[in-house]
Parts: C-alpha cells; sequence; structure tokens
C-alpha cells in the first residue's frame, strides 16, 4: 500500500468549468492545506462529468459516477464541497450523496463496507445562511456510508445576512475560516494516517 496519503475534492458547484466557483476555491483551501501534511490532492468539478441519478455504483450507459467513484476508492480523504441554494447543499451534492449511498452493498474481502476506512470532511459556502444545516445532513450521509468524520469536520463561509456576497470576490481569506480549514487538514491527515495503520475491524 502507498505511504502517501490521497484526498479527492468534488466539488458541487452548479457553474460547470470554467466558471468561477467559490466551492472550488474553499476546496482547494482545503486540498492546500492537505498538502502541508503530506496528503496529494486532487479536484474534481462534479457538475463537468455526466453523473446519472440513482443508487447504484454504475447506472449504465453514458454514466461517468464510476469513473469519479475509482478516483474515491483510491482516495484516502474525501473533502465534499457544496454552496448553499435556498438554505440547502446543491443539486449536484445531493445527487453525489446519493450514488455513495451504493457503496453500503459493496464490501472488501473482510466483509467491511467499501467506504470503511476513509475519512470526509465537508466545506460549504453561501451567500446566505445554511452552512450548519448542510454540514449536519452531509456528515450523517456519509457517516451513515461507512465514511470517519475527524474533529473540527467541516470548514464554512456565509455571507453577512441581507448582504449578499461570494467568497471569490473577498479581498482575503477570513482568518476564522483559515484558521478552521487548516485545523479541519491537521485533522483529517492524523485520522486517515490512523485509520490506514490500523483499520476497522472484520465484519
Amino acid at each position: 500500500m502507498p505511504s502517501t496519503l490521497r484526498a479527492l475534492a468534488l466539488v458541487c458547484s452548479l457553474k460547470p468549468s470554467p466558471d468561477p466557483s467559490s466551492s472550488e476555491l474553499l476546496a482547494q483551501q482545503v486540498l492546500d492545506e492537505l498538502a502541508g501534511h503530506g496528503v496529494q490532492g486532487e479536484s474534481v468539478r462534479v457538475v463537468d462529468h455526466r453523473v446519472h441519478p440513482g443508487v447504484a455504483v454504475d447506472m449504465g450507459q453514458g454514466d461517468e459516477w464510476p469513473e469519479l467513484r475509482r478516483k474515491l476508492v483510491d482516495s484516502d480523504i474525501l473533502v465534499l464541497a457544496t454552496p448553499t441554494w435556498v438554505g440547502h447543499m446543491s443539486s449536484v451534492a445531493q445527487r453525489v450523496l446519493e450514488r455513495i449511498n451504493a457503496e453500503l452493498s459493496e464490501t472488501d474481502d473482510e466483509g467491511r463496507p467499501s467506504m470503511y476506512g476513509k475519512v470526509a470532511v465537508v466545506a460549504v459556502v453561501g451567500n446566505e445562511d445554511g452552512a450548519h444545516k448542510i454540514v449536519a445532513d452531509c456528515v450523517q450521509a456519509l457517516s451513515d456510508t461507512g465514511f470517519t468524520i475527524p474533529a473540527t469536520g467541516s470548514t464554512y463561509w456565509n455571507s453577512e445576512a441581507m448582504n449578499p456576497k461570494d467568497y471569490i470576490d473577498l479581498d482575503s481569506t477570513p482568518e476564522a475560516v483559515a484558521t478552521t480549514t487548516a485545523s479541519l487538514a491537521r485533522n483529517a491527515a492524523h485520522l486517515a494516517r490512523l485509520l490506514r495503520a490500523q483499520q476497522y475491524p472484520a465484519s
């Protein structure tokens, strides 16, 4: 097994590349912090791929989720990044969680669900309220499907109430966001190394 940890950021912006994305920016900041702890990272904007609706690993012809799933299987840490839309995660993030739900039926050679031993963290941006609720929903779904959530397992930014502004338009990263993102990365890398050294018990 390779010694270097790997992280995959699934960016659930509704904007296709190359449009600027606040979710992608925060996801990249998480990956940059993880890199400081020896974690190799890759960012994928999900909307650039044809991810069919469904709750199976492969939904057939034209479905590009299996390609993204291979990247996820090869990773130790998942960074799920989503914008806030009408107080909820994006529809893209919801679809990703629905597709990950298929992993409940996938197991390793010792009977463990396929996502056991992987760490997941959540990053949320929005020019409206809702980050805490989104994090709660995402963390519950990710935990249910086998991921382990570290202490300080999320980072987020919300615009000031009634004064919408985008994260990508800020002159600098707010100190509270930067500090939280740094703690998230430190704890996620630490936990991923522990789980790699000692996996959960076999089923």
